[in-house]
């Protein structure tokens, strides 16, 4: 199927370089693979039950969302179970670790992703099961 896709040029010339630097083989390709890394980052997280282990890291504009970032944390504080903030410059780069239901979890991403003024927001959860971890998102996080 062929679509097209409005996309301001610099995003696209950082995308085109990301993926000839990897050696994909054309655009069309980079895409289906950023898509299919979009489905499995969304769809993960909805998929799983029970308590799962998950670390939420994401930027913003310290200014303009900082109260918001705040009430949102509040209102899942049965979720959070420590957070770590960094400065840099008007942005903030910040590390919050979560225990609990998935679908809870997912609410939370979405309400952090809501603001223009939260530039990315990256996941990665570690099921209860079994059957070992699930990345949700490739950016990972360490803290004791």
């Amino acid at each position: 199927m062929r679509t097209s896709l409005n996309v301001p040029d610099e995003t696209l010339d950082a995308f085109d370089a990301v993926w000839q630097s990897q050696g994909i083989s054309s655009r069309s390709r980079a895409v289906r693979e950023a898509m299919q890394e979009y489905i499995e980052s969304h769809q993960t997280l909805d998929e799983m039950a029970g308590t799962v282990a998950a670390v939420i890291v994401f930027d913003y504009s310290y200014d303009a969302v900082v109260q918001d970032i705040h009430e949102i944390q509040h209102a899942y504080e049965h979720l959070v179970n420590s957070s770590s903030h960094v400065h840099h410059g008007n942005w903030c780069l910040e590390t919050v670790h979560c225990t609990g239901d998935p679908e809870q979890i997912s609410e939370l991403v979405y309400r952090l992703r809501d603001f223009d003024a939260v530039k990315r927001v990256k996941l990665m959860v570690v099921d209860g099961t079994d059957s070992g971890h699930s990345i949700v998102d490739n950016e990972s996080a360490h803290d004791h």
